[in-house]
């Protein structure tokens, strides 16, 4: 599980094989032993003893800002597996193995866009015809990006533009069932326009944080991207393997408005846009952590969507590895 501290003026310490929480709402414990990692989202008291054995347990401490993005991390010295896997990597980004990791995830993603266009249309009779231009209008998409060869050096800037095109039809199509009141125009970021853009913003950050943590254990190196280019303190391979998993976090915001659990009052106005305020981090972090406990299909075997991360960062640096895995 993911221990969540959004409670300003929270303090955690160490409390025998547990992290005691206290806060002024109330004291609480959590077995070590259940916790993957500690996400700290506002202003709050954090003991050396504590940071200590987190790091002794594996435990990751994560810091997000109030747009959800995170800006810190407590992590262990030790390097995730062998270097062997940072060299390979390396190298991909140079030959065709990294063209087809960038072509297919991105293809993945659209495929989870596309699917969970039909699941929307399933109830949404009034919106039908609109989503079934934009399921077809993003199958186009992704079969012309399938079938796209060559190098990223080359192909690159076109595999991002046909990311970029998808996105734009995928998120219309969101707006159009949305009701009245939270329609949206686009992604917009930091801060956020809109309540939609505003909860997913701050859910791609607590994903984000996953995928960093899965990345740094599988082996691989978080800055060493295929499709994002490598800018100086950019985690680009967090952002290409991040395209895999996003549609849950769209999905879990979806469902928020759906159930009617969105309001004017999780959100504090900003110079230029909102963010979410604390009422509104414990609607939405609430409904991340059910969504990662959610079981799907992974390979052919029922896997809790949080552990999927970690298993596919592992599958792709044993694929790197791989003797075959050459250009």
């Amino acid at each position: 599980m993911q221990l969540v501290i959004n409670t300003r003026g929270s303090y955690l310490k160490k409390s025998g094989q547990c992290f005691l929480v206290r806060n002024d709402e109330n004291v609480f414990e959590v077995a070590a032993d259940r916790v993957d990692s500690i996400l700290i989202t506002t202003s709050a008291t954090i003991t050396t003893d504590a940071i200590e054995f987190a790091v002794s347990k594996n435990i990751d401490i994560i810091f997000l800002n109030q747009f959800g993005d995170p800006y810190g991390r407590v992590w262990h010295s030790k390097l995730g597996s062998i270097t062997r896997i940072r060299r390979k990597q390396l190298e991909a980004e140079k030959n065709s193995v990294g063209f087809r990791y960038a072509r297919d995830w991105i293809s993945i993603k659209i495929g989870n866009q596309i699917d969970f266009l039909k699941d929307l249309k399933k109830n949404r009779p009034e919106s039908r015809d609109y989503l079934d231009q934009s399921i077809e209008k993003l199958q186009n998409i992704r079969e012309s990006l399938s079938s796209m060869t060559g190098s990223l050096e080359i192909k690159r800037g076109s595999i991002m533009g046909y990311e970029a095109m998808a996105s734009q039809v995928y998120f219309s199509a969101i707006s159009e069932i949305m009701p009245e009141q939270w329609k949206f125009k686009g992604r917009s970021r930091d801060p956020a326009h809109d309540a939609f853009n505003c909860l997913l913003n701050y859910g791609y950050g607590m994903l984000y944080s996953q995928v960093e943590r899965a990345c740094i254990i599988a082996g691989l190196d978080p800055y060493i991207g295929f499709l994002h280019t490598d800018n100086y303190n950019k985690k680009s391979f967090v952002f290409d393997i991040i395209e895999l998993f996003r549609v849950y976090v769209d999905r879990t915001v979806v469902g928020i408005f759906a159930r009617k659990q969105v309001s004017p009052d999780l959100f504090d106005a900003v110079p230029g846009g909102l963010f979410l305020n604390q009422e509104g981090k414990k609607v939405l972090i609430s409904a991340i952590n059910e969504m990662f406990e959610k079981e799907i299909l992974y390979h052919g075997r029922k896997v809790k969507i949080r552990n999927t991360i970690p298993m596919e960062c592992h599958r792709v640096a044993n694929q790197l590895i791989k003797p075959e895995c050459t250009e």
